[in-house]
């Protein structure tokens, strides 16, 4: 039997954290807006029906609350990596990808974004 690969999506997470190098970003909370893709082999989980076996979403949700609300951030990319290290630290996921929107980081633009993606077998 061929392994069943499930993909999580936490999708448009709001959150609000100090990211940024200017003067009112330092001093004020800003709007992020996090999308999270995690790829795993779901087929214990399938069979199964018991949470033990399947990769926990709350967990991982929970986990990147507590880091943004809790952190402050100059660069996006460090933001964006330490989610991503949060989204990917199961040794079941086998991809993970994260995309962080600053919206209103630019006049005229809706937001900014940076996207970073784990690969299991592409480890650097």
């Amino acid at each position: 039997m061929r392994p069943e690969i499930a993909i999580i999506r936490i999708k448009n997470l709001r959150l609000r954290t100090f990211i940024g190098i200017k003067d009112d970003e330092i001093q004020n909370k800003q709007d992020i807006l996090i999308n999270t893709e995690i790829h795993y082999c779901a087929n214990k989980a399938r069979n199964s029906d018991n949470m033990d076996d399947a990769l926990n979403y709350r967990t991982i949700t929970k986990k990147i609350i507590e880091l943004v609300e809790h952190n402050r951030f100059n660069l996006l990319e460090n933001l964006t990596g330490q989610v991503l290290n949060i989204a990917s630290d199961h040794a079941w996921v086998e991809f993970a990808s994260v995309e962080i929107d600053k919206p209103h980081a630019l006049r005229f633009a809706d937001s900014v974004s940076l996207s970073l993606c784990y690969s299991k077998n592409n480890k650097m």
